[in-house]
């Protein structure tokens, strides 16, 4: 009689332990799909096929590190105001999947996107974009 216990219950704490009784992060289930993606965005109301017109006519896109060290990407001469700079970082954060501030008057962006930015501008409707 008493394996037949055992057997039971362990049937139990397989089945407690699916449910997440015991694991510590099944709470966090529920909350995956409210956290910001890591996989870029690409909106057509933020990157239309063709670019609008009398946006900035050059800018210039620059790799630097910050205080500590890491690489980040710099935006500069864009020539917007602070509320279109700040609509600007949030479509290029979505399509690139990383973070970023404004300063001033640049963009910067975390991580290398040298090589995506470019293009985002250009549809975005910047006329010019240089590699500083």
């Amino acid at each position: 009689m008493t394996k037949q216990k055992d057997k039971h219950s362990s049937g139990q704490q397989q089945d407690s332990k699916a449910k997440g009784f015991n694991n510590p992060f099944a709470r966090l289930e529920g909350l995956r799909d409210t956290l910001p993606s890591t996989k870029p965005q690409l909106r057509r109301e933020d990157f239309p096929d063709t670019p609008p017109q009398g946006g900035p006519e050059r800018t210039v896109v620059r790799l630097e590190t910050d205080r500590a060290g890491k690489e980040v990407t710099v935006v500069e001469g864009l020539g917007l105001p602070a509320t279109e700079l700040q609509e600007w970082l949030q479509a290029l954060q979505r399509a690139l999947a990383c973070t970023g501030t404004v300063e001033g008057e640049r963009l910067v962006l975390k991580g290398d996107h040298r090589f995506k930015l470019p293009d985002l501008l250009l549809r975005r409707g910047v006329q010019r974009v240089v590699h500083g």
